[in-house]
């Protein structure tokens, strides 16, 4: 049995502990007590500290009259969401770019958008279900293996916009892109994807139409900052123009990525999706 002094004693040394763990809490947050890293633990291949990935959207013709010689003089591959029409303007063309290694997505049959804009009124999201979209993007795969002999394994969603219907009839139709793709990237997001978190079917995407070599770089340093992967984004490939990607600001690019020193892995959305896949098991 303790004294009374001794009791005294000790619940004074509780008291002062008590109040110094309430003082530790409130000037510093839970994560830094709890030592969670701030950077992302993700193993990428040996000596890279990101990924990246160049995509294009709509199977422009320029892609394949510009673009994939270009990028085939680098050895690079990119990744290009295309729809059976587009693909039937350049058939030549693109069958030589899967026989050099890019990869073809799907990027829709009819390109369905928001009908705020008016040249997709006619098919607007607002106006699909999600029976329509699944039986579209079937549609589409199918064209792309009868014109290519390919399967179409990532996604790019039209215009970026993963919903159908409005108001409270309005639904995502990520979940049929999850069931059909390994992948499904956005467009016009505000930042890169964490290997550790991000979920394939709502991939990001940054544009690079209209950006010079120092605006990518900028991208770049801060995905270093946690070892994210970085996916591009365009749709022209050449120097002027709307929605263009240059091709100045390209051979900056590659020419940097394949310099060691920088740590950069760049590399197709398939690649690198696959490639996460298996460091997560």
């Amino acid at each position: 049995m303790k004294s009374f002094p001794e009791l005294l004693k000790r619940n004074a040394f509780y008291q002062r502990n008590n109040s110094f763990l309430i003082i530790l809490f409130i000037l510093f947050p839970c994560k830094i007590l709890l030592a969670q890293p701030s950077e992302s633990t993700f193993a990428w291949p040996k000596g890279k500290q990101i990924a990246l990935s160049l995509s294009f959207d709509d199977g422009r013709l320029s892609q394949v009259d510009a673009g994939t010689p270009f990028l085939d003089q680098y050895g690079v591959k990119a990744t290009f969401y295309v729809g059976p029409n587009a693909v039937k303007e350049r058939l030549d063309a693109w069958k030589k770019a899967v026989a050099n290694g890019h990869e073809i997505g799907n990027h829709s049959l009819n390109h369905p958008c928001t009908g705020n804009f008016p040249w997709s009124r006619q098919k607007a999201l607002e106006d699909y279900t999600i029976d329509e979209m699944r039986k579209e993007l079937i549609s589409a795969n199918k064209g792309i293996k009868e014109l290519l002999g390919i399967e179409a394994k990532v996604f790019a969603y039209p215009c970026g916009q993963t919903f159908i219907g409005r108001a409270q009839s309005t639904k995502s139709y990520v979940p049929v892109v999850s069931e059909l793709f390994l992948t499904g990237r956005g467009w016009l997001d505000e930042g890169p994807n964490d290997p550790t978190f991000c979920d394939f079917a709502q991939l990001t995407g940054m544009e690079m139409d209209g950006k010079d070599f120092n605006q990518i770089l900028t991208l770049i340093n801060n995905a270093k900052k946690k070892g994210s992967w970085l996916v591009l984004a365009g749709h022209e490939i050449g120097e002027t123009g709307g929605q263009t990607t240059s091709i100045t600001m390209l051979r900056k690019l590659i020419e940097y990525s394949k310099d060691p020193t920088n740590g950069i892995w760049i590399a197709p959305v398939g690649t690198i999706a696959n490639y996460i896949q298996e460091q997560k098991k």
